[in-house]
């Protein structure tokens, strides 16, 4: 792992590490903090990582401020008393580690921010990332140690709260090879080959077991979703490329995910939630750029399977299970489920929620979103799918701890959860150096990233530490609340929690500090300063 920078701010860092572990209990640990050329990573190995027990609020007149910055902040806490006359300086890396002047008390910019806990919008269902053949694969060649820091990392009360967990049915682009299910015998409807559990489901089965009883996460939501059936059941019979599936088959695949369900069951890890497909566009009309496993379908094709197949197949046995629809990009929205209602009426009634890809939300604007949600305004919605390194201008491989990438995640999540989404799946857990494996060389960045080199360390990115100052402090069965800000020199939403705490993220991206004011009608006034360029969480009741 390339570009290490060895500086003065890590010994001293190192030294601050080494007198508060002597105090600290293992639920508190901070951030081991290495420097690469492209920004700063928080270092976990097998005997050590980074932890942080939720704040508790001692009395109705306290705040808890827990904050992330580009200097090095890792969700430090800091506290403060409700109505004070003065602001409460949130104090960042570098003026921890570093003689000069302090600037705070110099802020040039105010926001004030109107919370009304009254003004209640959607649920939180939750947040989570993905389990791919890749994120097996890594885990299974690291120590049960480190794999564990990184279960608790993500899952635990500690870490930073995931609860919704997304992986495939059968194969994915991030796995060693392409597969699926009852590849063999070839064009027989009774799936005769599928009655067990393919090998690398059950090794993942068994990591996520693990996982469960080593976070005790709680209400541990699973999605499945296929990125493509078996080659014979396509118009193609191939993995990619322009593809169908042949009419014949539609019961089939339809028994296909219903035997998936089952078996999965049998085996211990109950589904909560399917999708009718990953990124069905790619069959249509990407098939020139998408490499990896897919099967086209359009929204009129799709409505006839979903109402004649799937929907009264799973429904016959699952009536609760979530089925998700479309698991595709942003721009789809607009006509998708239009077009599903024209051809068949009832088929979006199978539905229970509504899965989003986040790939091109820079481009194509929330209102695409918006059209679908006021006409389903009674589905879940979910972020599926985000990672970074997807588009051919990006850098591929991870850039080791880039905070612009982190920002790009807590900008994102501020606007989808300001669109009333529920949650967010992000992509894999933990990819390699490379942003690997998998069988196309489909390299992007993940919010941690084990080195495969030495087995002996992981590293947690910026994108891990703004995905947790959502995550971490809005759990399920959070509601989102108003939260209206003065201007735009910062972004928020706000959150009213199930043990009736209220949680505000504040998001500064600009390159100075900035004094904000939260009022509160229940509690009043909340003073902080926030340094440039990072992203806060207070809380209070």
């Amino acid at each position: 792992m390339g570009g290490l920078k060895g500086s003065l701010k890590n010994l001293l860092a190192l030294c601050v590490l080494v007198g508060f572990v002597a105090i600290s209990n293992q639920a508190n640990t901070p951030c081991v903090l290495r420097e690469y050329s492209t920004g700063l990573v928080c270092v976990c190995n097998a005997t050590y990582c980074d932890y942080l027990e939720n704040p508790t609020l001692e009395n109705e007149k306290e705040f808890v401020v827990v904050s992330s910055s580009k200097a090095g902040l890792r969700f430090d806490t800091t506290t403060g008393i409700i109505n004070a006359s003065d602001f409460t300086p949130i104090v960042d890396y570098n003026e921890k580690v570093t003689p000069k002047e302090s600037v705070f008390g110099k802020a040039t910019r105010k926001v004030t921010i109107q919370v009304d806990r009254e003004t209640r919008f959607q649920k939180i269902t939750g947040f989570g990332g993905s389990f791919t053949g890749a994120v097996s694969y890594i885990l299974e060649n690291l120590s049960q140690d480190i794999q564990d820091h990184i279960y608790k990392s993500f899952y635990s009360e500690n870490g930073i709260g995931f609860n919704l967990m997304r992986t495939s049915i059968g194969g994915s682009d991030f796995d060693l090879a392409p597969w699926a299910y009852n590849e063999f015998p070839e064009n027989e409807t009774t799936l005769s080959n599928f009655t067990k559990l393919d090998p690398r489901d059950e090794k993942r089965i068994e990591q996520i077991k693990r996982l469960k009883l080593v976070t005790n996460v709680q209400n541990l939501r699973i999605k499945g979703a296929a990125w493509s059936s078996p080659r014979w059941m396509k118009t193609n019979n191939k993995w990619t490329g322009r593809s169908r599936l042949r009419k014949e088959y539609y019961q089939t695949w339809a028994d296909y995910h219903l035997r998936w369900l089952e078996l999965w069951e049998e085996a211990g890890l109950p589904i909560w939630g399917i999708s009718t497909g990953n990124e069905p566009t790619n069959g249509v009309a990407f098939m020139i750029f998408v490499k990896f496993m897919s099967l086209g379908w359009t929204p009129s094709k799709q409505a006839v399977w979903l109402s004649d197949n799937l929907g009264p197949t799973i429904r016959a046995k699952y009536k609760d299970l979530v089925i998700f629809g479309n698991d595709d990009q942003r721009y789809t929205y607009a006509f998708w489920f239009k077009l599903m209602k024209a051809k068949r009426p009832d088929s979006v009634d199978y539905l229970t929620g509504l899965a989003v890809h986040w790939y091109w939300d820079e481009i194509f604007e929330p209102v695409f979103i918006d059209v679908a949600r006021k006409e389903m305004p009674d589905k879940i919605m979910l972020i599926t799918e985000s990672c970074i390194g997807d588009k051919p201008w990006e850098s591929a491989k991870p850039l080791l701890g880039s905070w612009k990438r982190g920002e790009k995640f807590a900008r994102n999540f501020l606007q989808d959860l300001q669109h009333d989404f529920n949650g967010w799946i992000d992509w894999n857990i933990v990819l390699d150096e490379q942003g690997g494996p998998n069988y196309v060389n489909n390299f992007v960045d993940a919010p941690s990233v084990a080195n495969m080199t030495t087995l002996n360390e992981f590293y947690k990115q910026p994108m891990f530490y703004t995905m947790g100052q959502f995550s971490k402090f809005a759990p399920e069965g959070s509601t989102r609340i108003a939260a209206e800000r003065t201007n735009i020199n910062v972004d928020t939403v706000a959150f009213l929690r199930p043990d009736g705490s209220v949680a505000v993220v504040v998001y500064n991206s600009g390159y100075s500090s900035v004094n904000v004011e939260i009022l509160d009608k229940k509690q009043g006034s909340i003073k902080i300063t926030i340094p440039q360029r990072s992203i806060h969480t207070v809380l209070y009741n």
